[in-house]
């Protein structure tokens, strides 16, 4: 019953927010280039991963050696603006109708913590 209860509302928000959606992602491309979605591996249910998907709030500055910039560096106003309204985490909605993501719930924290789970 969640799970249906999280597809439907999913694609309810999806219809409803589709003009900010898109709105959104030419803004990301005008100001931060492309890609427009920041895509990172997470762990799911049982520890199986999937692709966790955002919009780009971060520009990928890289110091002389190819290191990234610390990310205070990277994060631009507009991607603070996006990060403030949460407006950066609306394609995981995406997620939530995939079945990666439940619209109630923990959200997963990066591969690297998954041995710290209990």
């Amino acid at each position: 019953m969640k799970r249906m209860i999280d597809v439907l509302i999913s694609l309810a928000a999806l219809v409803l927010f589709a003009p900010i959606l898109f709105v959104t992602a030419i803004l990301v491309r005008l100001n931060l280039g492309s890609p427009i979605l920041f895509r990172q591996q997470r762990p799911g249910l049982n520890g199986r991963p999937f692709i966790l998907y955002k919009f780009r709030t971060m520009k990928d500055l890289r110091d002389k050696s190819g290191v990234y910039l610390p990310d205070d560096q990277r994060l631009t106003p507009f991607g603070t603006f996006l990060r403030k309204f949460s407006l950066d985490e609306l394609p995981q909605l995406i997620n939530v109708i995939k079945g990666d993501l439940s619209l109630v719930g923990p959200r997963p924290l990066l591969m690297d913590y998954l041995p710290l789970y209990t």
